[in-house]
């Protein structure tokens, strides 16, 4: 004898899509954050090379800031590494600067390796915010990254943020956000000026 089915079939929910490693940008606290446009890469909408390149205002100012560096650092004494290094905090955090300067006593030539670095550099720059932070904001996501940042031994972080036009300074007595347009003090006394940089160089940020 047949028995008829009774009520709605139930549907086997949609098992989740992986979200592959290669979309990964930092790990803070154990858990991946991926890079800014990440869920397009998903859709088939972008490719990660349109994800993960840097515009060209991003490319100007880190550019022009190697430049400012590169005048002034004592090359005997410190490493200036670019395009992301990667910083190994500790097991549960692994974050990326767009430069960051380190004192060669710390990080002396036979800790260069293939590996991140898994000491603090002096001085860690920051040109824009590169990963997705819809889950925690972009004010959360720079004053946790900072704090580890600074908990880890970094001396001064810096934060070039293009659609603010403002720079946030952070040590560990104190995090100031100060106009673009002002001399700002790097290190070593030396200053840098975006704003007049970009004026003297045509360029408008709207």
């Amino acid at each position: 004898m047949a028995v008829a089915l009774t009520g709605p079939r139930r549907v086997a929910p949609k098992p989740k899509q992986k979200i592959p490693d290669y979309l990964i940008y930092e790990v803070m606290d154990g858990k991946p954050i991926y890079y800014k446009g990440y869920r397009d890469v998903l859709a088939g909408k972008k490719t990660t090379t349109e994800i993960m390149g840097a515009s060209s205002l991003q490319s100007v100012i880190i550019s022009h800031l190697m430049k400012v560096i590169l005048l002034f650092i004592d090359e005997d004494q410190y490493f200036v590494l670019v395009s992301e290094p990667g910083v190994h905090l500790n097991h549960r955090d692994n974050v990326s600067n767009d430069i960051a300067i380190f004192d060669q006593s710390v990080l002396p030539a036979s800790k260069i390796s293939k590996k991140f670095v898994d000491v603090p550099p002096k001085i860690a720059i920051e040109v824009d915010i590169d990963a997705d932070v819809e889950a925690m904001t972009e004010s959360g996501y720079i004053y946790k990254k900072t704090r580890k940042l600074l908990d880890f031994g970094v001396e001064t972080v810096f934060w070039v943020l293009t659609e603010a036009q403002a720079v946030i300074v952070a040590n560990k007595e104190r995090i100031e956000t100060v106009d673009w347009n002002r001399d700002i003090t790097l290190m070593d006394g030396q200053t840098f000026n975006i704003g007049a940089y970009l004026q003297k160089k045509g360029i408008t940020v709207e």
